[in-house]
């Protein structure tokens, strides 16, 4: 099998008159809407804030703290603000992103002609099913909530007025002054009382309630059991101990990713968002279905709040002792449609056979990249140099492409002043990475960058550098298979179990392509005893680092290394090729159609359009991206979608 170069081709037709002028107007369909109508829209669907008064609690992204709430929200409502311009600007600016070439994704595998076809023309068209550890695939079939008489009545969700939970939540967030509300009980019987008792304590944690009596009335009076503790801990004594205390879950969301997801969650049931635990993240523009957990919360609390999400729903709720843990999925299963495609049956058969006989290279997609004209990589690099100050300048330095006005303003003023506290008033949205390492430099001064630095959190400091060990495999791994082809050669590494070996000559024939490693740079990796080994020496040295010596003055920036295999082939690979006129219909059913009784539409035999559905099932980081990359033979970046796609109305 051969190595064939790259050539890129459109991944998406260009749009009408009349989708560009429609599209606002698109954008603004809910799901909601979607339910009651059987229409989806075909376009993106910005996230809707959810209505309060129904769910109890206002939709906003972050913890909730007390003292930084009014912050939380001016930064959401600013980058919910200018999220598209027009097409042909936007394009301009993305002039300065990545391309695939940039960072090392440049070969295929297949010999077939690449075609074009529209990938995610509607978020709907591509579905994500998580495979758990037990290799079963999570679906949402099911809202009943387990029976259990621990759980309070349906009346305690109803129980109490709006006006009522406006004052418990300004309670219980430390919003005023006061120490207790005091809520008069207008039907006075015990059961009455006890359903207000119950639903103060199970909506608000951290709130505890007593009766009194006040001039010939009886009121429930909530107040802070444990002092100022603006969101208190599951309440222990109140979970039956004959019950699992984590309540599992599906989660379905459309076009909402999963932190931001767990983040509403948190807002309506009134706790921390780490009393979630998932294993995965899951892409935004998507229908994705996973598990999730939640420490000490019932099943029907968790229920009750599908009346009122716009943007996901939950289900199949079970009760276990154990969260979940990252990494523990034995992959996803993917559902694509790709639109107004051109190949021809040929094409098309030849591209698919391919994919489930060979496979694909198993780069890492663009996302891992970033889109501005400062790839994350780049940090990275600078980062295992110990090159702090280049580390502040790359992210805080103007740069031309794609970003919201306030952040160039504050750009523009770090580079005039080079003042920390000056650039952070350019900066109202103080959550994103500038604005923390500004409060950074501003709180250790610019002597200590690191501290400065270390003020972002742990993971977004670590992502750099997984960014500049990415880049490396990637440009290995093209110059690995340029050289060396689709076998196996000697001097390749394989795994035995955990551990990697060197493939010897006399044993090169009981090994294929699919067997073949190559490692992400570390101290605690070994390198191909080939040309490629070099290479990596070569690279590395190129970049001031020393391939001998990748531990870190900081052990966070140490980097130990790992393997990947350089080939991935997927597994339940299925395709079809339906017509269809109306660029707008489904082309397949979600769980949540399938559990609303909605059926797909008629097709046409002979349509104005073709599509390719097709099916797959990947193991645990790799990118879908690069397999869809491999059928159509395109190029996958944002840079090359939006010049493509907008060339047409120059």
């Amino acid at each position: 099998m051969e190595a064939v170069e790259m050539n890129s081709v459109s991944l998406k037709r260009p749009r009408s008159e009349d989708d560009v002028a429609n599209a606002d107007e698109i954008k603004r369909q809910k799901i909601s809407e979607k339910s009651k109508t059987g229409n989806d829209s075909g376009q993106s669907v910005e996230t809707v804030t959810e209505q309060p008064d129904k769910c109890l609690l206002e939709d906003t992204k972050n913890e909730i703290i007390p003292n930084e709430e009014s912050e939380e929200q001016e930064d959401e409502e600013l980058e919910d603000s200018d999220e598209d311009g027009d097409p042909e600007s936007f394009a301009d600016m993305m002039k300065h992103g990545l391309t695939e070439s940039d960072v090392g994704i440049t070969k295929f595998v297949s010999s077939h002609k690449g075609f074009s076809g529209i990938l995610k023309e509607r978020y709907s068209d591509f579905v994500v099913h998580e495979i758990g550890k037990d290799g079963r695939v999570s679906h949402l079939d099911d809202f009943s909530v387990p029976v259990d008489d621990e759980d309070p009545s349906e009346e305690t969700f109803t129980v109490l007025s709006d006006e009522d939970k406006k004052r418990l939540e300004e309670l219980q967030l430390l919003k005023n002054k006061e120490t207790s509300v005091a809520i008069e009980v207008i039907e006075d019987t015990k059961e009455k009382r006890t359903v207000i008792h119950q639903a103060v304590k199970s909506l608000f944690p951290g709130l505890e309630t007593k009766t009194e009596d006040r001039d010939g009335k009886k009121y429930i009076i909530a107040y802070h059991a444990a002092g100022k503790k603006a969101l208190a801990n599951p309440r222990k004594h109140s979970w039956p101990k004959s019950r699992g205390s984590y309540c599992h879950f599906v989660l379905y969301k459309e076009n909402k990713d999963t932190m931001d997801a767990i983040n509403v969650l948190s807002k309506f049931l009134r706790v921390k968002p780490n009393i979630f635990s998932y294993m995965g993240t899951k892409d935004k523009r998507a229908i994705t279905v996973q598990e999730i957990a939640v420490l000490r919360i019932t099943a029907q609390r968790l229920a009750h709040l599908n009346k009122c999400l716009m943007n996901f729903k939950l289900g199949n709720f079970s009760y276990k002792n154990h969260p979940l843990k990252l990494g523990e999925l034995q992959g996803n299963h993917f559902t694509v449609v790709l639109r107004n495609i051109t190949g021809t049956d040929d094409q098309i058969e030849q591209a698919m056979h391919s994919l489930r006989e060979i496979g694909f290279i198993n780069y890492y997609g663009m996302q891992r990249f970033g889109t501005t004209a400062v790839p994350t990589y780049q940090i990275g690099r600078a980062i295992l140099q110990n090159n702090w100050n280049e580390v502040i300048d790359l992210i805080l330095k103007p740069r031309p492409g794609a970003e919201k006005g306030y952040l160039v303003k504050c750009r523009e003023e770090w580079a005039k002043t080079k003042d920390p506290a000056a650039a952070l008033k350019k900066l109202p949205v103080k959550r994103c990475v500038e604005g923390q390492l500004l409060r950074g430099l501003l709180k250790y001064g610019m002597k200590n960058v690191i501290s400065a630095f270390g003020i972002i959190p742990r993971n977004n400091r670590l992502m750099y550098i997984h960014s500049y060990q990415s880049y490396v495999w990637n440009n290995m791994v093209s110059k690995r298979i340029e050289e060396y082809g689709l076998r196996a050669v000697p001097g390749d590494l394989t795994l035995k179990g955990a551990t990697a070996v060197h493939i010897e000559e006399g044993d090169v024939d009981n090994y294929t392509i699919h067997d073949v490693v190559m490692p992400l740079p570390g101290f605690d990796v070994i390198y191909p005893k080939h040309k490629i080994g070099e290479a990596y020496k070569e690279m590395l040295v190129a970049d001031n680092l020393d391939i001998n010596n990748m531990r870190h003055k900081i052990r966070d920036y140490s980097l130990s290394g790992a393997y990947r295999k350089i080939i991935i082939r997927p597994q339940n690979v299925n395709w079809e090729v339906v017509a269809y006129d109306d660029p707008r219909i489904p082309l397949f059913t979600t769980d949540l159609d399938k559990l609303e009784g909605k059926t797909l539409p008629v097709l046409p035999t002979d349509g104005k359009f073709r599509a390719l559905k097709m099916e797959f099932s990947l193991p645990p980081s790799t990118y879908a991206t690069m397999a869809i990359r491999e059928v159509l033979k395109m190029d996958t970046s944002i840079k090359n979608q939006t010049q493509l796609n907008t060339t047409w109305l120059r």
